[in-house]
């Protein structure tokens, strides 16, 4: 048995590797020096979490928690605050389609059934088998005058249609 794992682990249980090692532990250490307290640092410190992980556990918020010297029911309620914040494993490309009224009316349903279809997550938060598109409706990404807006990652696209969206997909194969 190596150092760090118990007996009592359930078979196939990895031993939690810490998110702040190495080159974020810098990043970490970079962000902190930008801000006046710890306490505001929490944002961009839990942008580097998702950045590392994909998403953020439990686990992760009790990290943070420590790290900054907060109660991980404070880290939590920041976290499930904020849509932005994955609270569970995504794709490697989140799909964000914004459904709100005006780009409902140009067609944003027939958008998202598109990227569904197109991209295999077949219905929306779910992932699509070969764990690369993760696709959710957001209530609104601030440009309705370019309707439909998607934002892949941080790739933000305007005037989606239907008819877009094999060539958008195809972009980022």
């Amino acid at each position: 048995m190596s150092v760090g794992t118990h007996a009592s682990s359930p078979p196939g249980a990895e031993e939690y590797q810490p998110v702040f090692a190495d080159e974020t532990l810098e990043q970490l250490r970079e962000i902190l020096g930008r801000y006046p307290t710890k306490q505001a640092a929490l944002l961009p410190v839990l942008w580097l979490v998702q950045r590392a992980r994909g998403w953020i556990s439990d686990r992760n918020m009790a990290e943070v928690a420590e790290v900054l010297g907060l109660t991980p029911a404070y880290v939590k309620g920041v976290v499930t605050f904020y849509t932005m914040y994955h609270l569970h494993p995504v794709g490697k490309l989140f799909v964000q389609v914004c459904t709100t009224s005006p780009c409902n009316v140009c067609g944003a349903e027939a958008v998202v059934k598109a990227l569904l279809d197109q991209t295999g997550a077949k219905e929306l938060g779910a992932t699509s088998p070969d764990g690369r598109w993760t696709v959710i409706e957001v209530e609104c990404l601030g440009a309705c005058g370019f309707a439909t807006p998607v934002l892949v990652n941080d790739d933000f696209i305007e005037s989606v249609t239907p008819e877009k969206v094999p060539e958008l997909v195809r972009k980022y194969k």
